[in-house]
């Protein structure tokens, strides 16, 4: 079932779903559909479309639970994103690499270690999109949209 859809449907939001399916069907498992509107769980939407709401996240006002970074193009956009945001604390030299090519041992406790970082890493990527510092210097990425600050 999920192995199929993962390698068929390149897409973990779908085999989630099937699972999802599945447990509901074998367990009884009720499932809640958040509102787009709930502060806890942002996404994409949030980031892309409601100032007033990132201007609380970025202040520290709300926090919330999990960002899901939907609504945008690519992984690369969303890295540059959460860093701006402040919300990336994974380090630029273990970007891209397998758990052997990071630790001798194979150890996920050396990965960690060397790869996840204590403090956020911030960089400034676009003037028009949430940061958690002014990002005025840098390019806007949407045409004719005002800096964030």
């Amino acid at each position: 079932g999920v192995r199929v859809c993962l390698t068929a449907c390149y897409n973990h939001q779908q085999a989630l779903i099937a699972i999802l399916a599945e447990h509901a069907s074998l367990y009884g498992l009720r499932v809640q559909i958040l509102s787009r509107d709930d502060k806890e769980f942002p996404g994409g939407y949030h980031y892309h479309r409601d100032k007033t709401l990132m201007q609380f996240i970025m202040a520290g006002t709300i926090q919330p639970y999990i960002f899901h970074m939907s609504w945008t193009t690519n992984k690369d956009n969303k890295v540059k994103f959460f860093q701006q945001m402040g919300e990336w604390y994974f380090q630029p030299v273990c970007v891209g690499k397998t758990v052997s090519e990071l630790s001798a041992d194979g150890s996920i406790v050396n990965v960690s270690n060397n790869c996840c970082s204590r403090d956020f890493l911030f960089q400034c990527h676009y003037r028009d999109k949430p940061s958690k510092h002014p990002c005025k210097e840098s390019p806007p990425i949407d045409k004719g949209r005002k800096s964030f600050w």
